[in-house]
């Protein structure tokens, strides 16, 4: 909601400029999609492995 209320006052400041923020939007989506699809992919390696490491820590202390 508040990018669209941004979005709004951009329009009547600057019309041309949000019409190219309205275009350059999905594109930029686009673009960095990628890079998230990696930083989840990276996010949960580095779960499961801090998983692995204390195992033998939870295992000892449900003891």
């Amino acid at each position: 909601m508040i990018k669209f209320l941004l979005w709004c006052i951009l329009l009547v400041l600057c019309w041309p400029l949000a019409l190219v923020a309205l275009v350059l939007y999905p594109l930029v989506w686009l673009v960095l999609l990628p890079f998230r699809i990696v930083g989840i992919a990276v996010g949960g390696a580095l779960e499961l492995v801090s998983a692995i490491i204390f195992l033998p820590v939870r295992m000892l202390r449900a003891i």
